[in-house]
């Protein structure tokens, strides 16, 4: 097995000049480190990542606590954390949390137990314990998805990394009532997430936006998931006066509603026209093609990687919020006839 004594005499330094260069423990002229490089290339030395730990007092690994990672969009910002994570070196630990408050606590303590450098988290709709262990633990996090309100008379205790919510969902009502629906319904998401406040937030913006009542008998909660938003669908159908339009909150709701719709032997966009937000993959393999708000999934966990490993760099800055914009795929579902292939229409997203 190739040694780190090995490269130091191929590369004609010393092996502390190449332990300086493995850990970043103190600069190296630019020619040196990579002479030490092109040595590890040639011989083949792989680092002993357990060694290098112990000097350092990292593992360079991080944890993931994300729920439902079954569902599209969180696939999509797996893959951007483990990409971006891959790139800095970094090996990364997943932890489901199941959007259970106590679950969420134990598999963050584990992933904490296992020395990981920071953890980027999706926190629940009351992640309490979840912020206290992280706060007393000091451990580098950031949140992902869902934000936290922290009190405005204190300090933002750590960064948060999410898409815009409540202007993409506006865009949707205001693009329906524009095609002359009055009756326009929300299948909000579980309740207590912020995600779910500000689209049903959104939501009433686009009514006011149209000059439309608010009823709060159109607005029903589908829990996030396929099977809540079936009998969500259904309380609307049931209504005196049903709408005639939906607006799903979430991509598996979509489904949900989709399903409530077809048993009850109704077509979309015929008698029922649907906008959703999140698009997946085979969005537009439906017929008909679901017009949908796009959340940038990837660039969400690689941003999240990013500033991570800016707080591990910078352990006493200032805590930030970044938004990112979604994009509308206008499609047919609405009722709107079939348009000419045409780049995402990108929404607005902002930086605190």
């Amino acid at each position: 097995m190739t040694t780190m004594a090995d490269v130091a005499r191929s590369a004609g330094v010393s092996v502390a000049t190449v332990s300086h260069v493995l850990n970043g423990t103190r600069p190296v002229l630019p020619h040196t480190r990579q002479a030490v490089l092109d040595a590890m290339d040639a011989l083949g030395y792989t680092p002993n990542t357990l060694a290098r730990s112990l000097v350092t007092s990292r593992t360079r690994s991080i944890g993931l606590a994300v729920s439902a990672i079954s569902n599209p969009y969180f696939t999509e910002i797996l893959q951007g954390v483990e990409a971006a994570a891959v790139e800095e070196g970094y090996s990364l630990l997943i932890a489901d949390p199941h959007d259970d408050p106590l679950h969420e606590r134990k598999v963050v303590q584990l992933l904490h137990e296992r020395r990981v450098d920071g953890m980027i988290v999706a926190p629940s709709a009351n992640p309490r314990d979840l912020l206290a262990y992280l706060g007393r633990h000091k451990v580098p996090a950031v949140l992902l998805d869902r934000l936290v309100d922290f009190p405005a008379d204190g300090p933002a205790r750590f960064d948060q990394v999410c898409a815009e919510s409540a202007a993409p969902v506006s865009r949707l009502v205001t693009h329906l009532a524009g095609l002359g629906h009055r009756r326009i319904a929300l299948i909000a998401g579980r309740p207590g997430l912020s995600t779910t406040a500000e689209r049903i937030s959104g939501y009433g913006d686009g009514l006011a936006s149209a000059g439309l009542d608010h009823d709060e008998d159109l607005v029903v909660h589908g829990h996030s998931e396929s099977a809540g938003a079936e009998p969500a669908t259904a309380r609307l159908l049931a209504l005196a006066s049903p709408p005639t339009a939906l607006v799903t909150a979430n991509n598996a709701m979509t489904i949900g509603a989709l399903r409530a719709l077809r048993d009850h032997g109704l077509s979309v966009p015929g008698d029922m026209a649907l906008c959703c937000f999140d698009d997946f993959a085979w969005a537009d393999l439906f017929s008909p093609r679901l017009t949908a708000i796009a959340q940038p999934g990837k660039e969400i966990g690689a941003r999240a990687v990013r500033m991570l490993l800016d707080r591990l760099a910078a352990p006493e800055r200032a805590a930030r919020t970044v938004r990112l914009p979604c994009a509308f795929m206008h499609r047919t579902s609405c009722g709107c006839p079939e348009q000419p292939l045409t780049p995402r229409t990108p929404l607005e997203g902002t930086l605190s």
